[in-house]
């Protein structure tokens, strides 16, 4: 599985390819050069129980480590993964 991102100014998208269509995506917004707002996550109820959205976040995070941001996740989803994974994420966790 190869998550995928692209971003047009502020806003940005992870997202997984099958096929030429987006079967997953999770939105996200920069509110500074140093900060990114993870806004929503939708997989396709045909990828459930594969850990897609897990994979979406995953990618938001080494992304992040990468370009030295943190991370609002104001999805509930996301949210729910970073406080599953306080101590893994705790480094881009935005207060």
């Amino acid at each position: 599985m190869q998550i995928l991102h692209k971003f047009n100014k502020t806003k940005g998208l992870f997202y997984l390819e099958l096929n030429g269509q987006v079967k997953a995506e999770m939105t996200v917004s920069m509110t500074n050069k140093h900060k990114m707002i993870i806004e929503h996550t939708e997989v396709d109820p045909s990828l459930k129980g594969q850990e897609i959205g897990y994979g979406l976040v995953e990618a938001s995070v080494h992304y992040a480590r990468d370009n030295q941001l943190t991370i609002k996740p104001m999805c509930l989803f996301a949210d729910a993964v970073f406080k599953k994974k306080q101590e893994a994420y705790a480094d881009v966790l935005s207060q």
